[in-house]
């Protein structure tokens, strides 16, 4: 492995905190230490102060990535234009589908950082209030009661977290196959084949059309 650089270019705030985002997703919060980090980036360690104070601050600006990204994801998709609330409900789904959208890797790796620190638990807890306020919010907006919209969002939140926690592998066609069938339990409606077409294409995936023609049917 190359020698760290001792001088010239110092990187960016986003390559550094990109490098630490991978550590901690890769080998856990240990490992995101400023030399290590120098070492992978192949740059001056005191590169690292150009842009942050210490590692406590490194620390901090990957809790709020992870916010403003996980967390504005589930926001953003329950605020999205839907004309039904099996529409919604597969938005909402679509954030589990696009890792551009949702890294599910850090959201575990962030519930395990939560375990070693009182005050990241606080705030993995906050998230989950909001991403859960969000969920019921949009249920609400279709006119469940305050009741059913609650148990609905849990019963949603819970199962795809559920996923993410027991690190759950499937192929994008096994995933597809079932979340028919999610939101039907989940908003108590099925998806149409417009629905189901409308989806799949965001997500850039081709289903036969037979398939589409059966949602209709039933």
């Amino acid at each position: 492995m190359d020698e760290p650089k001792t001088s010239g270019w110092r990187g960016s705030r986003e390559l550094w905190l990109d490098a630490a985002k991978q550590a901690l997703v890769e080998t856990g919060l240990d490992s995101v230490k400023i030399q290590p980090l120098a070492s992978r980036l192949n740059i001056s360690r005191t590169s690292f102060y150009w842009f942050f104070k210490d590692r406590r601050a490194l620390l901090d600006a990957l809790l709020q990535e992870w916010e403003a990204k996980n967390t504005g994801a589930f926001v953003d998709a329950c605020e999205a234009y839907a004309e039904t609330p099996a529409e919604a409900v597969l938005n909402l789904i679509g954030v589990f589908i696009d890792e551009n959208l949702f890294e599910p890797r850090l959201d575990f790796a962030i519930r395990g950082w939560a375990h070693r620190s009182d005050s990241v638990a606080e705030r993995v807890n906050a998230a989950d209030e909001t991403r859960l306020a969000a969920i019921r919010a949009m249920f609400e907006r279709f006119g469940y009661a305050t009741t059913d919209a609650d148990t609905r969002a849990r019963t949603v939140y819970l199962t795809q977290i559920g996923y993410i926690s027991m690190q759950v592998t499937e192929s994008l066609q096994t995933r597809m196959d079932r979340i028919p069938g999610y939101v039907r339990i989940y908003s108590g409606q099925a998806p149409t084949g417009k629905e189901l077409a409308r989806f799949h294409a965001r997500h850039k995936f081709m289903a036969q059309e037979a398939d589409f023609a059966a949602h209709d049917a039933g």
